[in-house]
């Protein structure tokens, strides 16, 4: 299998030409959650789906089984508020219909259904409001604010979108977004909402589980035993902390890590359901434990279908659609600032450890 592999431009989701992604988020008066709307070209994308997770809160998922007849999709929506912020998909479906874009079910042009798979994760009552969450409108914000975009434009990362409100093991986690260029110059890229009751780091080192395998090819960054000490002495605290604000929210806490991986090459839709399992693979090596039963962890594949897959290519495509969920897991902790406020404390991995930073 050939693993010489290189980033995208921007090492993110958008280097799959023909794919935008837009955020929209609320921060103040008691809001903590908001919405990520990655919008496919005009003919739409190929699309599948793999859920994991135990507690799964979807819409429009059973269309993309390959024994159905959706072809293509038009956008895909990640978004907070649980269940109740699945009525961000229906903003982004009447924006969707205003530009003629959707399934043709008529003569006339305008007559089209648009179809947009979404996805939720639990960030309930996290900014003190427990009713503040994603609706019609932040959708449609989320979808214009993707259309705004150029072509291949940077993706913005951390505590944008669906990942205002989202929390790793405690700790602030985000949007991350990441690529990988196969020799033969097929694409693929990750873009996660990192949100999950298991942890990210190491509970010996406090390296991030994502980098593990980087330590041993000169990474810079190793928290000493002094630094990780503290740092887990300050997560106790703020865990502590949340709980005792956060008294009248549900317990055990409910989560759910969402992705989406994409590829410029032509692929079936049995072949992009493989691809989305893959990413579960990637949140897998990045995420511990992953899949539990108060989580909801989805993973969207998408295929612009642009260029055609080498013979013996897919197996690649596959192992680097993991390798990119892995680390657009690693960056979204990464790029994540900390949180202190009526919905709990949740401090960013930057707070807790102050070392040197690797790559972006």
């Amino acid at each position: 299998m050939d693993t010489h592999h290189t980033y995208g431009v921007h090492d993110a989701l958008t280097d799959v030409r023909g794919l935008r992604v837009g955020h929209a988020q609320r921060t103040d008066d008691g809001w903590l959650t908001g919405t990520t709307v990655v919008l496919a070209p005009e003919g739409g994308a190929v699309a599948s789906v793999d859920s994991r997770g135990g507690a799964p809160g979807t819409r429009e998922t059973d269309a993309l089984d390959p024994r159905n007849v959706v072809e293509r999709i038009h956008a895909v929506v990640l978004t907070g508020g649980s269940a109740f912020g699945l009525d961000s998909a229906a903003g982004v479906m009447a924006w969707l219909e205003e530009q003629g874009r959707g399934v043709s079910v008529g003569p006339d042009p305008s007559q089209v259904v648009p179809v947009v798979p979404a996805a939720v994760i639990f960030d309930l009552g996290r900014g003190g409001n427990w009713r503040a969450r994603p609706d019609a409108a932040l959708g449609r914000e989320a979808a214009e604010a993707a259309a705004g975009t150029e072509l291949e434009a940077p993706v913005p990362q951390g505590c944008v979108g669906a990942g205002a409100g989202a929390v790793v093991g405690g700790l602030k986690g985000g949007i991350g977004t990441a690529s990988v260029r196969l020799a033969s110059g097929a694409l693929v890229a990750a873009l996660v909402a990192v949100n999950a009751a298991g942890s990210v780091t190491d509970p010996v080192t406090g390296v991030l589980y994502g980098e593990l395998g980087e330590l041993t090819d000169g990474s810079p960054y190793l928290p000493s035993e002094d630094e990780h000490t503290e740092a887990r002495m300050l997560l106790a605290e703020a865990r502590e902390e949340t709980a005792k604000r956060a008294a009248g929210t549900l317990r055990p806490a409910l989560n759910t890590t969402l992705a989406v991986v994409a590829t410029d090459a032509e692929i079936s839709r049995p072949q992009a359901q493989r691809l989305a399992g893959s990413g579960h693979d990637g949140l897998a090596r990045a995420i511990r434990p992953i899949h539990l039963m108060h989580d909801g962890d989805t993973v969207f594949a998408l295929s612009t279908a642009d260029r055609a897959l080498g013979e013996g290519e897919f197996n690649d495509l596959l192992a680097a659609g993991a390798d990119a969920v892995t680390r657009a897991v690693v960056k979204a902790v990464r790029a994540a600032e900390g949180v202190d406020g009526p919905g709990g404390v949740f401090p960013a991995y930057r707070d807790l450890y102050d070392g040197p930073r690797p790559r972006d």
